[in-house]
């Protein structure tokens, strides 16, 4: 009984130190992505402004970005990568390597036909989804979409591919993708539209996505996949993937039906209505794919193993574990995001022709995207808790009635507060997304432990209540301006970062005195990484225990 117990402990401890360490690996590989996509938000701002040309480009996104997010994301998320990771736990690799060549050869084709159509009905479909703008506009956001429908099929075969390695639990080249998928569409930026003006920003689409596919390439042979086309219709394996993918594609239809609804509205509305959503949207997007996606990304091979080998505690465990971790960075970053949000729009975009206005209402609408980031950070984690456990519905359910809600308030708030009520009706509408899914969670599997939470939660608002009210000190004791002195970059930067560094060093000074869990564990792993890369000794085990 012993010996069982100290083994139980032993591999939670490692579990929970290589979610820790992959989690931290996608996390620095995020950041470098999300910085060379900022990079690509400001050349993109400083180029064009928020006007009809962003509107156009972005607008151009959403017939592709449909393909991607039913028949890839709703593929792998959901059905591919649980079955393939519970095939390869089971020693049944052979069944597990027939299934990944039946899902690319399947997966190219439905995506290769799915594209050719919608390339021959792209003038239509644009003309509904952007029946707000002007005939040449929507011209110029056909020719952009079907340059852009290529897409789809290469990121299709580099996410099934990013899949095996998730499985792996390979993440390096996984997470190194999205920063090659970036360089693609910066070098479109850089070179290619003055000789095809708006057209190259389509052309660095296709070269980013296919960067993408690239580099996972060398890392997804080694771990043992031939690609010989393999149409096997009769695998028991594919019908469990279908079975599971149908609900998730459903889910995912509820949130492109949202980002349709935002494109269709904001066609409505003033020029760069649409370009200032996707800002504000990719800024306050930082903090989510480092952390939420992160982690959620790193602990869903886990989740996956642990349900399948029935080891329902060390489940829960894992599953509260990283839910606190999520909410231990997501939860000061919104504040400091809140607090800073005309320097951080001011350093990110103020540059070239995004005049003043367009910065106003980019923070403005910053503002109220993080209010909900707490919501859109657990979803991913919450969401692959379900599909963890093979369960599809329940997610696609709780997506359909967000997505009503979202709809309808967008539709009433948007006549007095035009693309701020957009953004407001997300925000609530993901609120409610996370608080059903972790409600239904708990009544699915249950023994959450609330008192952890609870006082966790407490001791979070305590420490980030502290570092918000610092933060606001430093930021006017550098100037009263309201925008911080946004007369110079070096003026906004200045105070960006140190406001940055007081309130973080805030944070932690209260953190520490209140002992909560997450930051010494932080501290402690930091420390592990960067100084002396030893094993935890038994005293730091014992003060991370439980975590």
């Amino acid at each position: 009984m012993i010996s069982r117990l100290k083994e139980k402990i032993i591999y939670g401890e490692k579990s929970s130190k290589s979610i820790t360490r992959s989690a931290m690996l996608i996390a620095t590989m995020g950041i470098a992505s999300r910085i060379l996509g900022l990079f690509r938000d400001r050349m993109l701002a400083g180029k064009f402004g928020a006007g009809d040309t962003l509107d156009i480009y972005y607008a151009a996104f959403k017939i592709p970005d449909l393909i991607y997010g039913l028949l890839v994301l709703g593929a792998l998320s959901a059905a591919f990568v649980p079955v393939f990771t519970s095939l390869i736990s089971q020693e049944r690799k052979k069944e597990a390597w027939r299934l990944a060549r039946t899902m690319l050869s399947f997966g190219i084709l439905l995506l290769s036909v799915v594209s050719v159509l919608l390339f021959l009905f792209a003038p239509i479909l644009v003309k509904l989804i952007v029946f707000g703008y002007d005939a040449q506009k929507q011209a110029e956001i056909v020719e952009l979409t079907r340059i852009m429908l290529l897409s789809p099929i290469i990121l299709g075969m580099s996410g099934i591919i990013g899949g095996i390695l998730n499985s792996f639990k390979k993440f390096f080249f996984y997470s190194l993708a999205p920063i090659f998928y970036n360089v693609g569409i910066i070098i479109g930026v850089l070179f290619l539209t003055e000789p095809f003006g708006v057209r190259g920003l389509a052309y660095g689409v296709i070269l980013g996505a296919t960067m993408h596919l690239v580099v996972q390439i060398p890392e997804v042979v080694r771990c043992g996949l031939r690609f010989i086309p393999l149409f096997d219709y009769k695998s028991k394996q594919l019908y469990r993937v279908l079975m599971l993918m149908i609900p998730r594609v459903m889910g995912i239809a509820m949130t492109q039906i949202n980002l349709l609804v935002v494109t269709i509205l904001a066609s409505t509305l003033e020029p760069g209505s649409l370009a200032i959503f996707n800002f504000a949207n990719n800024l306050q997007s930082v903090p989510l794919g480092v952390f939420g996606i992160s982690f959620a990304i790193a602990s869903f091979p886990a989740l996956s193993g642990l349900w399948a080998q029935n080891k329902k505690e060390e489940f829960i465990s894992k599953f509260t574990g990283t839910f606190r971790k999520i909410l231990f960075f997501i939860v000061p970053c919104s504040a400091m995001i809140y607090v800073l949000r005309a320097q951080i729009v001011r350093v990110v975009l103020g540059a070239g022709v995004f005049n003043w206005d367009d910065t106003t209402l980019t923070l403005s609408a910053l503002g109220i995207f993080v209010m909900s980031l707490w919501a859109q950070s657990t979803i991913p984690l919450l969401a692959r808790t379900f599909y963890a456990i093979h369960n599809t519905k329940t997610p696609f359910f709780i997506a359909l009635f967000s997505e009503v809600v979202n709809v309808g308030l967008a539709l009433f708030l948007i006549r007095d507060f035009g693309i701020l009520g957009l953004v407001a009706a997300f925000s609530i509408s993901a609120s409610v997304n996370a608080a059903l899914l972790f409600v239904m969670l708990h009544n699915r599997i249950g023994k959450f432990k609330k008192g952890r939470i609870a006082t966790f939660a407490l001791k979070m608002f305590i420490a980030t209540s502290a570092m918000m009210i610092v933060s606001q000190i430093i930021k006017h004791s550098i100037s009263d301006d309201p925008f911080g002195s946004a007369r110079t970059f070096l003026g906004v930067f200045t105070q960006l970062i140190t406001t940055l560094l007081g309130g973080g060093i805030t944070f932690v000074v209260i953190g520490r005195i209140l002992k909560i869990e997450e930051l010494s564990h932080f501290i402690v792993v930091l420390k592990n990484k960067l100084l002396s890369k030893r094993p935890l000794a038994e005293n730091e085990r014992n003060e991370v225990g439980g975590i």
